[in-house]
């Protein structure tokens, strides 16, 4: 009884049991079936936000790659609508180039042994156009991980690509543009050094980068930095012409713009420079300007000129007389002093009618070898024996078209400025050579021009000059020499005579090393030699001669020395009473002798006028300025010669004799 008391009370506490694990199990039913009702809720808010993503195209494939859903996302950026694009193959998204490369295959491929595929690339649109995408591809796998299909996420990356290349573009615009284009920080440390800096400063960018900039750049000479940061601080940029310093020791002048760059919550950040070389622009600019102050000193110069050649002419002329009639010894050594320094005085004049518009005596072909020899010799002759002399002259020398006195009076100047230079000894140079001067050497150079050119260089190893006295050279009246040495009109006289000849002149000097002349002169192709006549002085047979002139000491002394050699002679300071004199005595003057710059009737006048009343007239023009030559041909052909002041009593008879007799 006892015993089936106790398997009642067993079957109970088991019956018990047995209805706690049915509401345990019923209890995990319900929280089943709730998770599974959860889970439900979550896949659908996954599967709207999926389907109604825009900015995405998310879609699936199956196992071979065809797709079986398809987004409003992936609608909107590939163009396919849901129903059209069903069943179609992945690779019908792949570009035809991308398609016969394999790359939607390889792709897949991937995704299977790597679980995943990222990618970049240009895709196509329904439409054939085309659009840069970034996407990811997934391999979906079962609890058995078997492959199940795969998932896709593409977005529309076309407007990001598009701002890359324009950078690239712009980037590679930085290293194409001769410019030098560098970025610097707050510390003036190199951020950025395009190739235009490479090329001009000859650093590459991995030398430079991190490295201070004004170290690179400036040397001893550090820029304007204070006003520089001034300007930026407060206008955001500057510009101005900075002297740097490249790495092979060439000094340039760059055109130099600076502009603050900041961050977007607007904190300065760094400062990006620009430096535009304006070297060879500033060389030639300084060219410009000398050659304008040279011909405005010149104008100045030339008017000076007449009135001294006005002064000097009676002087000549006087002394020449005045010698004749006082033969005695100490007459003759105190007129010959007289004579010599009113010479001096003349060509002191010529050089600064040189200077000022260049010598205008007439030009014929040369060979510049015999200048050179004769320069040579004349050195060895003359200079002190410290002073070596060598000489380079090829036997195929250029001829040049000139005149050969002026430009023997250029190399004479040259060489007596390598004799001041050389007080102690040294070596004298001088050498020529034919040049072929191109293209780029002209655009360098604003007095060049391409063609055969005479390159005569004069050198010597004495003192030098410094970088600021070589910009004065050329100045008239500008010497370095003693009180008393030198006139200061040397090289100014060189310039205007090489001018003249349609050349230029480079000089290169440094103190204590010496410095060197370069002239270049044009070639001619053909040599032709101009021979020297030597007239006797000649006198008059009784013909008349009407001197016209506004300088009463000129009249005077001219009309002593025509009376001296057996002319007869009129004389008047005013052009109507010149033009009644001839119109009085027409038949007897067989000469006229009229000055070019006459007051209230000028020259050119009173030229014309006795043409009118004597086509056959016979006029000696006279004139201080040698510009007045072209003025007095342009009269016409009653103008036989042009007599440039102040010219001596044989300079004027033998003038006159030869007039007289012109066929």
């Amino acid at each position: 009884m006892k015993d089936q008391e106790k398997t009642k009370e067993q079957l109970i506490a088991e019956l018990v049991a047995i209805r706690q694990q049915v509401d345990v199990l019923e209890a995990l039913q319900i929280q089943h079936q709730q998770t599974e009702q959860a889970l439900r809720e979550t896949n659908d808010r996954f599967r709207l936000l999926v389907e109604n993503v825009q900015d995405y195209a998310i879609f699936t494939l199956d196992s071979n790659g065809y797709i079986d859903s398809w987004n409003i996302g992936a609608e909107k950026i590939l163009g396919y609508q849901e129903a059209e694009i069903l069943g179609q193959h992945a690779s019908c998204l792949f570009t035809p180039e991308d398609r016969e490369k394999g790359k939607d295959d390889q792709e897949l491929q991937k995704a299977i042994e790597e679980s995943r595929s990222l990618d970049e690339r240009w895709h196509i649109r329904k439409d054939g156009t085309r659009f840069w995408a970034c996407g990811i591809l997934t391999a979906l796998r079962d609890e058995t991980g078997s492959l199940r299909g795969f998932a896709k996420i593409m977005r529309d990356m076309t407007d990001r690509k598009r701002a890359e290349q324009q950078i690239q573009q712009q980037a590679a615009l930085l290293d194409v543009t001769t410019d030098a284009i560098l970025v610097q920080d707050s510390s003036d440390r190199v951020l950025f050094w395009n190739k235009g800096a490479e090329r001009l400063y000859g650093l590459p960018a991995e030398s430079v980068l991190g490295l201070n900039v004004n170290e690179l750049l400036y040397g001893k000479v550090p820029p304007p930095l204070r006003d520089i940061r001034q300007s930026i601080a407060k206008k955001g940029s500057w510009q101005g012409e900075l002297h740097q310093v490249c790495n092979n020791g060439q000094k340039i002048i760059v055109a130099s713009r600076w502009i603050l760059i900041s961050d977007f919550e607007g904190h300065s950040q760094s400062i990006l420079v620009v430096n535009t070389d304006i070297t060879e622009k500033k060389q030639l600019e300084t060219q410009f300007l000398q050659a304008q102050r040279l011909e405005s000193l010149g104008t100045l110069a030339s008017g000076m000129a007449h009135d001294l050649n006005n002064v000097l002419s009676p002087i000549l002329m006087a002394v020449q007389l005045l010698m004749m009639k006082n033969p005695d010894e100490q007459s003759q050594r105190l007129l010959q002093r007289v004579e010599n320094n009113a010479k001096r005085g003349a060509a002191l004049v010529r050089q600064v009618l040189s200077f000022a518009r260049g010598f205008e005596g007439e030009h014929t072909i040369l060979q510049l070898k015999s200048l050179i020899i004769e320069i040579e010799q004349l050195v060895k002759q003359t200079f002190p024996k410290n002073i070596k002399v060598y000489t380079s002259i090829p036997d195929d020398l250029y001829p040049v078209s000139g005149n050969a006195t002026q430009l023997y009076q250029v190399l004479i100047n040259l060489v007596l400025n390598a004799r001041d230079a050389m007080p102690n000894g040294g070596t004298l140079s001088i050498c020529a050579k034919n040049l072929l001067i191109d293209d780029e050497y002209a655009r360098k150079h604003i007095k060049a021009c391409v063609g055969s050119y005479i390159l005569l260089c004069v050198s010597d190893t004495g003192s030098g000059m410094s970088s600021e006295i070589l910009e004065r050279i050329f100045e008239p009246f500008f010497t370095t020499k003693e009180v008393g040495q030198g006139t200061g009109l040397g090289l100014s006289t060189v310039m205007g005579i090489v001018k003249s000849h349609s050349g230029f002149l480079k000089v290169e000097s440094s103190v204590g090393q010496g410095t060197q002349f370069k002239v270049y002169l044009k070639a001619v192709e053909q040599t032709q030699m101009q021979p020297i006549q030597d007239i006797k002085l000649p006198s008059g047979q009784g013909e008349w001669i009407l001197v016209v002139d506004d300088e009463t000491p000129i009249l005077e002394v001219t009309q002593t020395a025509l009376e001296l050699y057996n002319y007869k002679v009129l004389t008047t300071s005013d052009g109507n009473r010149a033009i009644t004199l001839y119109l009085e005595h027409r038949d007897q003057i067989s000469v006229v002798l009229v000055d070019m710059t006459m007051p209230s009737m000028d020259g050119s006048t009173i030229i014309r006028t006795l043409q009118t009343i004597n086509p056959q007239v016979k006029i000696i023009a006279t004139s201080g300025l040698s510009s007045n030559r072209h003025l007095a041909q342009t009269t016409g052909n009653n103008v036989k010669t042009f007599l440039s002041k102040p010219f001596t009593a044989d300079e004027l008879l033998n003038t006159i004799h030869s007039v007289l007799h012109m066929n």
